[in-house]
């Protein structure tokens, strides 16, 4: 068959590289309101719920019994439930509507009914009732922190450098497992070098990375997954109240936590009942408001492609996370896992968050190369960082990312650099050289380090763990080094879990260590002239359009 020339090079555009699928109901791939979702629908008898969605009492589910006796408000249930989903869908996207009447009704409803309303909203209504119902009202953002050799240095120049940035949160994993405890260090010790305040976290086997939290080494944890439907969550040997069990053992511990769900988990896992991604997410949603945890990273997450593929998916993506914030959960929404080959489309994933702003608009933009990023890639990574704070400055939004000079960069991954080596020594790990000190300062990625003995750090690892190591041995370690200002951070930090002041929704620290959180800077968005406004916070945007590439007129000579 002769081509038309057009499109033969249409055909070799990176979007043709993505997947694509047609809707198929029966089994999941669909965004939502598939043919099988039930209609919404509760029945409560003496205080119990009886009937939720068309399912009869003593047909639930763990999953509908879980929702059924902690996700809901049963005091304004059956009202919430005989409004027409259309007028509150409009009651979302109205200025004059402020979030506090919402959230009593929203977080009454019924998955089913969460998805109907949902449903009434085009993307860019979502986008204006995404910035109202957001919880806290500035904005911000989370970074991925790791490197395919788990090099110890690399981590904690990136950490620095990224809290230097702006980034609040940040997470490592690793590539291999047994690495965790000194990763979990790296970035700890990186992080409060470049900026008192930023909590960390390092993502791995549940119990281990529990154990690490008791520890000191951490302050949250993320990667705690709860699903839409029971195969998939006794698969996996949990049910809801085991990981409302977990939560409780990170609270008990002053260590923040949020659960992790997102569209198109179950489809990967082959058992969607027949239900869409929004309804099976909004189970999920419902089971994290029931267990009492402060947040939800969602948003697709790691299974982004799924939703990616069908049609409205993206749409679908805003949707669930719009959701999280109605049940007045912190959202963390995604924009984490790599998602597609066009950057057309990786802007497209990303948009709606970023307008709109959320608690954070990434759960893991990548802090590093996407080369390096052991959690398979990120929408965006640091070649991205200034377009994206470009973007930031075109449109007047606080993405929560800092342009910073490359003075800047190079003195505190240094000082970073120092810092972990003086820990290694003083824990008695494996000697960081000052060799490896002065290729983290200037490396880029993980090809720019000199190789360690990976054997030795993977048994070093292992040991620190069992000396029964804790924080307060990184601290006098740095003390002992004369690193005083970043002891003092960790310090700080570890006071933190006593205080219990960042168990509460959306709750971040700044660089005084004052928490701010849905609680004292809850969103006050009704409308123009009201909530966060970026230009209004001048010592934010003037970092922002202070960009180092731009043109001072007064001083350039054309």
């Amino acid at each position: 068959m002769k081509r038309q020339k057009r499109f033969e090079k249409l055909e070799k555009r990176p979007v043709h590289l993505d997947g694509f699928v047609k809707q198929w109901d029966d089994e999941g791939l669909v965004a939502m309101m598939g043919k099988n979702d039930p209609k919404p629908s509760i029945k409560i008898e003496n205080g119990v719920v009886t009937e939720l969605d068309g399912k009869k009492k003593e047909d639930f589910d763990l999953i509908d019994q879980y929702i059924a006796k902690y996700g809901i408000n049963l005091e304004n249930a059956e009202k919430v439930m005989g409004m027409d989903s259309i007028k509150i869908a409009n009651m979302l996207c109205d200025p004059n509507v402020p979030r506090s009447k919402i959230i009593p009704l929203t977080t009454a409803m019924t998955p089913a009914k969460a998805e109907e309303v949902i449903s009434k909203l085009n993307f860019a209504e979502m986008i204006m009732a995404t910035q109202k119902m957001r919880p806290r009202r500035t904005p911000a953002t989370q970074c991925h922190v790791t490197n395919t050799l788990d090099n110890p240095v690399e981590i904690a120049a990136d950490a620095a450098e990224a809290a230097l940035r702006g980034f609040p949160e940040q997470e490592t994993t690793t590539a291999v497992a047994r690495y965790a405890p000194m990763n979990a260090i790296a970035i700890m010790v990186g992080s409060q070098t470049g900026r008192p305040g930023v909590i960390t976290q390092c993502s791995v086997e549940e119990s281990e990375e529990l154990s690490l939290g008791m520890r000191g080494f951490t302050a949250y944890a993320e990667t705690i997954s709860v699903y839409g439907t029971d195969r998939v969550f006794t698969d996996g040997d949990d049910t809801p109240w085991s990981k409302g069990f977990l939560a409780s053992c990170y609270a008990s511990r002053g260590l923040k936590m949020r659960f992790t769900s997102g569209a198109g988990s179950e489809v990967m896992m082959g058992y969607t009942e027949g239900k869409s991604m929004l309804y099976l997410e909004a189970r999920c949603i419902f089971i994290t408001k029931g267990s009492g945890v402060q947040g939800l990273q969602n948003g697709g997450v790691s299974c982004i492609g799924i939703p990616g593929a069908v049609p409205g998916g993206i749409r679908e993506v805003l949707g669930e996370n719009l959701l999280c914030m109605m049940l007045d959960v912190e959202c963390a929404s995604g924009n984490d896992q790599a998602f597609s080959h066009s950057d057309i489309r990786r802007t497209e994933r990303m948009i709606g968050q970023f307008i709109a702003g959320t608690d954070y608009i990434s759960s893991g933009y990548a802090a590093e190369e996407n080369k390096d990023n052991t959690f398979a890639g990120s929408n965006m990574d640091v070649l991205d960082y200034d377009d994206y704070c470009s973007m930031e400055r075109d449109l007047a939004v606080n993405g929560s990312i800092l342009p910073i000079h490359e003075e800047d960069a190079i003195k505190i991954r240094k000082k970073a650099a120092k810092v972990i080596q003086a820990v290694f020594d003083g824990l008695g790990l494996p000697e960081i050289t000052d060799e490896e000190v002065e290729a983290a300062t200037y490396a880029s990625n993980s090809d720019d380090m000199p190789k360690r003995d990976m054997v030795q750090d993977m048994k070093a690892a292992q040991d620190l763990m069992s000396r029964g190591v804790t924080v307060i041995d990184i601290i006098k370690a740095l003390k002992d080094h004369g690193f005083d200002d970043v002891a003092n951070a960790v310090v700080h930090l570890a006071q933190q879990k006593v205080c219990g002041d960042y168990l509460q929704t959306s709750a971040i620290f700044d660089k005084d260590w004052n928490c701010i959180s849905a609680i004292n800077d809850a969103n006050d968005y009704e409308g123009p002239g009201t909530g966060y406004r970026v230009w209004e916070d001048k010592d934010t945007w003037k970092k922002i359009t202070d960009v180092p590439w731009a043109m001072d007129p007064k001083k350039t000579d054309f």
